[in-house]
Order: C-alpha cells, then structure tokens, then sequence
C-alpha cells in the first residue's frame, strides 16, 4: 500500500497549471513523472492504473511536440491493455503509436510495432492479423527492406488459409513469390508455386492452378525442375480424375518434405485432392488439406496424419 500511496504522491508533487510567474506549462517535467508512475504502478501490477499513467504521459509528450516519446508511450499502455486481456483496446493504441513513429520518420519502428500488434490478436481476431501483417509488409516494402516484408506477407497468407479465404490468400502468395523472384530466391519462387497450384485447386479454380504454372515458367529454372514435373504430373492426375497419379504426386520427396529435407511429417492424404470422392467429403477434405499443408502440423480429418506448413 505504500507504494501505491507514494506513486499517488507523484502524481500530486507536479501541476501543469500556468500562473503570473509561470507562463508555459511544463511538459517535459510532466511526462518525466508520469513516466515514473506508471513503472511504479506496473511494478506493483495495478495495470489499470499504469496505462492510465502512460496515457497521461502520451499526451504530455504530444504537448511537447515529442512524437517519438509519446509514441513509446501509447505502446506501453497498450501493453498494460494485455495484461489485462483487453487485446483489441490495445491493438487499437498500438496501432496509434505505429501512426505517430511513420509521423516522426521511424518507419522501422512502426513497423515493428504493428508486428507485435498481430501477434498479439492473432488467435483472438485473425482478421485484423491479416491486416496489420499486411499493413507491416507494406511499411517494410515502402522501406525496400523486401526480405523483412516478405516474411510478414507469409504469415498473412497462413492466416487467410486458415480463415478459408482462399481468393484472398492466392493474391497474398502472389504477392509474396514476385518479391521472392524480384530478390531472385528463385527455389522459393517454385515452393510458392506449389503453394499456389494448391490454394487454387482448393478453390475448385483448376484454369487459375494451370496458368499458375504456364506462368512460372518464366522464372528462371523453373521450367525442367522437379517441381515443375510435380505440378505438371499433380494436374494432369487432377484433370483425369486419377487418383493413384495425385497420391503418387503427394506422397514423393518432394511434397512430403516440402519446408525440410529431413522432416519426419508424412504428405497429407493424396485422396483429398481427387475430385473423384463424394461431393460433401471433397469439399471438407479439401478445406482440411489445404489448412493442414498450408498452415502448420493439423492432423487430417480422413488419414489422421500431420504435414508441414509451406510457408514457414
């Protein structure tokens, strides 16, 4: 109690008023002890308390014309929002401190901090995820640090995979494989393509996988390797409706170690992608596959067996 007792203090041993022989209101003396309050405040985890403080020493900072530092300070206080479970309230000032670093020429930090952001909603609102993944790529594009920006453009893709917005994640993955073929990873130019071919017939858009491929010939390399052979044999088998041709396709090397040569994660069930299955279990086979390989180790519905993420 006496810590709460001393910091209440604080906030009483400052005033911001104005008088005859004070014309302008201390500011920076103002955000300094709030700043202190709010440390106090955490430290004793009254949290509530310390985001009020934070936001006290925001507005001194503004005030002051301190972007940065008012930035910072937003940042904390949505900070103190997650300690309290109020995830989309902190989002929210989290989301205004990026504002205010782009505003004061750090877009790095901004950057930053809208990652944090989508890590921070991800499991309570992949949606928003989505968007500041996004919204973070393209701060980083903007900064042409393209690797850092191509990384964030993947994990919107996961995200949009798993919400089964597929239109939404095969222009996502797009996106992602003209920024790897534009810093020339050309290998993971054709990785994507897979991804893509996949997503595509997910969406029972068959014409989209084929071009997808007639297009990523003019990648250089991609024509004659294996996984140009793979998508080609894997469509001819999905146009055929031969399901011993996708399963042999799903269960080589290449798709069942997709991420990493020696991973111990068996291809997903090849029956998923044949078209030749009952309509009601292809849809939601499908819907299965497509969320187990593009999204992480989710066991199958129909086989019970985990695969790798693509785009990990």
């Amino acid at each position: 109690m006496w810590l709460v007792t001393s910091v209440n203090c604080i906030f009483l041993s400052f005033s911001l008023k104005t008088g005859f022989l004070k014309w302008k209101p201390d500011y920076d003396s103002a955000a300094s002890e709030y700043g202190k309050a709010a440390v106090a405040f955490k430290n004793a985890k009254q949290f509530e308390q310390a985001k009020d403080a934070c936001l006290k020493e925001a507005v001194a900072h503004e005030n002051n014309r301190a972007l940065f530092h008012a930035a910072k300070a937003y940042e904390q206080a949505g900070m103190m929002l997650k300690e309290m479970q109020k995830l989309p309230e902190a989002v929210q000032l989290i989301e205004k401190a990026s504002m205010m670093y782009l505003e004061n020429g750090t877009p790095d930090t901004a950057a930053m901090a809208l990652e944090r952001a989508g890590k921070l909603i991800e499991n309570v609102d992949p949606e928003k995820a989505v968007q500041l993944y996004q919204q973070t790529a393209n701060v980083f594009e903007n900064e042409e640090r393209l690797r850092q920006a191509v990384e964030l453009l993947g994990k919107a893709s996961r995200l949009l995979v798993r919400g089964r917005r597929f239109d939404e994640a095969a222009i996502s993955i797009q996106k992602e494989k003209n920024i790897y073929k534009e810093i020339e990873n050309y290998p993971t130019c054709y990785k994507k393509t897979i991804a893509q071919v996949l997503v595509h017939l997910h969406r029972n858009d068959y014409v989209a996988a084929e071009r997808c491929v007639r297009e990523s010939y003019s990648i250089p390399g991609f024509n004659g390797s294996e996984d140009c052979a793979a998508l080609e044999q894997l469509l001819e088998g999905y146009d055929q409706q031969d399901q011993d041709q996708v399963a042999e396709v799903c269960n080589s090397p290449l798709f069942k170690y997709m991420d990493n040569d020696v991973s111990a994660h068996p291809a997903p069930c090849p029956a998923l992608l044949s078209p030749s299955l009952r309509p009601m279990l292809r849809e939601e086979a499908r819907r299965v596959h497509v969320e187990q390989v593009y999204c992480g180790d989710t066991p199958c519905s129909v086989c019970g067996s985990p695969s790798r993420s693509l785009t990990e």
